[in-house]
């Protein structure tokens, strides 16, 4: 707004001096009228991006009267164009109808295909090395010179207004891809957080069942494994609703992602569940707080498919790290499912994969040659400094 009013400013002093002392025959009229015409043609620029079209007409309007009262002659009238042009330019840039802006196009040249004629005709001004039987001559000049200038005015309002449009339609995608990245990780935090827990559940709901009445005591450990379970479930679902309020209350006391450091609580809760699971944990103090939880969650839905469909008495879980490089393998001794098999974990196995191929790492899964299934995945990652850490 100060840009433009301060050119607005300047063009309306210009023009005035113009007309006040042209290089052609004198201004005859009162100098009040020079002002005016001097402000009219120029001072509404100052609003020009607000209201862009009836700036326009408006300026288009008062220099054609100001042209036929004569006071915007030969001298004035670069002045008054370029200011039309510049209000033809926010028009085209502004404008979301290609057929308004058009119909501007076409109302700005129509008035200095009218004026331009006619100021030269009235003045009979030429060149001074031109005789007057040249006249003819020189007002299609000027004419075509004002066309070109409203006409690129135009042009680049248009290639302007199709750069913004370009623009925002890559920050909607941007956003649209942001949503569904979002979405994809809340699902697939649901899916490991849900499937191990309801999983879990479901294989100590079917012992108690069976158990009951022969063996309370074994019914009653595992009921508290299913209560256990369950309110672990939703204390990491909660976790997760809270990271997602985290922009509305950024100061929430929101309880931290798990990690490294919680596998030997999950070793516990599937030991409870009856299999038995051999942890080895490296030195995992300086992995990134994200790979922490990516290296989890790979081996929660892995034991967690080990438990639903491998049939399995033992797992191995593993976890190394060397040379800036995150080993985890999850081994069982059950009966060696194929990958191919709707059973080896559905979405559990490519969600793993996504999650490793995120970091640039390696992923295998499928039988051992010694009978059962692995799965081994190999993460790159930058230690973490101390202090870094959660």
């Amino acid at each position: 707004m100060l840009i433009d009013s301060g050119v607005a400013v300047l063009l309306s002093i210009i023009a005035t001096r113009a007309v006040l002392d042209p290089p052609g025959p004198a201004f005859t009229g009162p100098v009040w009228l020079a002002w005016v015409a001097g402000a009219a043609v120029a001072l509404p620029l100052a609003v020009r991006r607000r209201w862009p079209l009836p700036i326009f007409g408006f300026l288009v309007a008062a220099t054609a009267v100001a042209t036929f009262l004569g006071a915007v002659g030969i001298g004035a009238l670069w002045v008054t164009y370029a200011a039309t042009a510049l209000a033809l330019y926010t028009v085209a840039a502004e404008g979301r109808r290609v057929v308004v802006t058009g119909l501007a196009l076409v109302g700005g040249l129509a008035v200095p295909a009218r004026t331009i004629p006619w100021i030269y005709h009235r003045f009979q001004v030429t060149p001074v090395t031109a005789p007057t039987s040249e006249l003819p001559l020189w007002w299609p000049i000027e004419l075509g010179m004002v066309g070109a200038e409203l006409i690129i005015a135009w042009a680049v309002g248009r290639l302007v207004r199709w750069r913004r449009t370009l623009l925002a339609e890559f920050a909607r995608r941007l956003a649209r891809d942001a949503v569904a990245e979002e979405r994809l990780r809340i699902a697939r935090e649901l899916h490991d957080i849900v499937g191990h827990s309801m999983g879990l559940i479901a294989v100590k709901a079917t012992v108690a069942n069976h158990i009951a009445e022969e063996r309370p005591t074994e019914t009653r450990a595992a009921l508290r494994t299913i209560e256990h379970t369950s309110r672990s479930a939703l204390a990491e679902i909660r976790r997760l609703l809270g990271v997602l309020r985290a922009d509305d209350d950024p100061l929430g006391d929101l309880a931290p992602a798990p990690g490294t450091s919680d596998l030997p609580s999950l070793a516990t809760r599937l030991r409870s569940a009856g299999l038995a699971v051999n942890l080895t944990l490296g030195e995992v103090d300086a992995l990134p707080e994200a790979l922490d939880l990516t290296v989890y969650r790979i081996v929660q839905e892995s034991v967690t498919n080990v438990l639903k469909h491998a049939n399995a008495e033992r797992c191995w879980v593993s976890v190394q790290t060397a040379d800036e490089l995150v080993r985890v393998t999850i081994a069982d001794n059950g009966r060696g499912r194929r990958i191919s098999d709707p059973a080896a974990g559905g979405h559990g196995i490519i969600g793993m994969r996504e999650r490793v191929t995120m970091y640039g790492g390696t992923f295998r899964a499928g039988p051992r040659p010694e009978g059962g299934f692995q799965v081994i995945a190999d993460l790159p990652y930058v230690p973490q400094e101390d202090g870094m850490r959660r």
